[in-house]
């Protein structure tokens, strides 16, 4: 048999003789059988035991385990012990399976018990990062043992077997646009916020792109779900509100943005094309909406009185918000395209507090003396 690797499970080693009974259901893809079984989440960890043998990725068939994605993945099973969803596990077996259908023909030909020898080795093709916190969340809530998992296994076919069917599960797999996810996401206050804003505030209704995280040429609208969210994010970052008042302050405060930018206004009043407004101006695009978004949390966390941030903020209107801006250069511009790199976001929160008159923190210090030292 060929070496493995280091995302690798063993199950435990035991008697000659011992098995495994999974109840399963009996398929096929390719001309070869596979099974699909449910299994109870305390038995993962004892199942499928990591290999920490360290091999080369030519001799592996998994990516190494990105240990810092656990803490983010356990707590979302503990954060949301009724409402969680995690998608099957992929394993190939080396080893035997046996299938014992609960009927010789017709529909019971496809389900039964799948008896696999309890030496028998398991490989991980798709999932170790969900059993890896499936372990960690059990130590904090041992009752999630009782509940279920999808476990799809196949047969051990060799390493390039198994690496090619980690290639092919992984070939086709498309991460959703960012502005899809936030419109679906009723766990996230910030999404909820940007959801209300984009359907209810007077400055984005009717021009937020609800799907996509990029805008065509052609698109009539002026901002995307995504950078708005972001823009909110920043805004509202640590702030201690009361229900209901987080999208209450948020309105206020792009509203008072929408007065200092009156290109925003003339495209909702059809007299500035959006596509032209976009073509010629930085302040819808996502980083301006970010480091308006910054700009606005700091004035917040020294003055919650709308009288006294909305007046720090009037000398916005004396912004060149336009590309042709030279100043835009390196700092929201990279090589002619707008960038939404930290380093520029926080480029641009630099420039705008430098219109407004406000100090840099320390790390926004660190990042301006690195550009103008010319090592950014």
């Amino acid at each position: 048999m060929e070496s493995r690797s280091a995302t690798r499970v063993v199950a435990p080693r035991t008697s000659e003789g011992f098995e495994y009974a999974f109840p399963a259901i009996r398929g096929i893809q390719a001309g070869r059988e596979f099974y699909v079984s449910m299994c109870p989440m305390r038995l993962i960890p004892k199942i499928f035991i990591f290999d920490e043998d360290e091999l080369t990725p030519e001799l592996r068939a998994q990516r190494v385990l990105n240990k810092g994605r656990l803490p983010a993945l356990a707590k979302y099973i503990l954060d949301n012990p009724d409402d969680y969803v995690f998608s099957a596990l992929t394993a190939s077996v080396d080893g035997d399976m046996n299938f014992e259908s609960v009927a010789a023909d017709g529909p019971g030909m496809r389900t039964g018990q799948l008896r696999i020898p309890m030496d028998a080795r398991f490989l991980i093709n798709d999932g170790q990062h969900r059993r890896a916190a499936i372990e960690q969340a059990l130590k904090e809530n041992p009752d999630l043992g009782d509940e279920t998992i999808a476990v799809v296994f196949f047969h051990d076919a060799g390493l390039a077997r198994s690496q090619q069917m980690f290639a092919d599960l992984n070939r086709h797999a498309v991460r959703p646009a960012r502005s899809i996810g936030v419109l679906y996401d009723h766990r996230d206050e910030e999404a909820k916020i940007a959801r209300l804003l984009s359907s209810h505030c007077s400055v984005f209704k009717g021009y937020v792109e609800m799907e996509k995280s990029n805008l065509s040429a052609r698109s009539a609208k002026m901002f995307t779900l995504s950078a708005l969210y972001y823009g909110t994010q920043a805004l509202l970052q640590g702030m201690d509100l009361k229900p209901g008042a987080g999208a209450e302050l948020a309105q206020s405060f792009w509203e008072t943005i929408d007065k200092a930018l009156p290109e925003w206004s003339l495209v909702r009043n059809r007299k500035l094309p959006a596509q032209e407004m976009r073509r010629d101006y930085i302040h819808s695009h996502g980083i301006a909406l970010h480091s308006l978004g910054r700009i606005g949390n700091s004035l917040f966390r020294e003055s919650i009185a709308p009288a006294k941030w909305k007046k720090q903020l009037t000398p916005l209107k004396d912004v060149d918000w336009t590309r042709s801006n030279t100043d835009w250069e390196g700092r929201a511009i990279v090589g002619g395209r707008v960038s939404k790199s930290h380093q520029n976001v926080t480029l641009t929160v630099n420039y705008l507090r430098a219109h407004l008159a406000l100090p840099l923190s320390p790390e926004e210090q660190r990042v301006e003396d690195a550009y103008l030292r010319g090592d950014a």
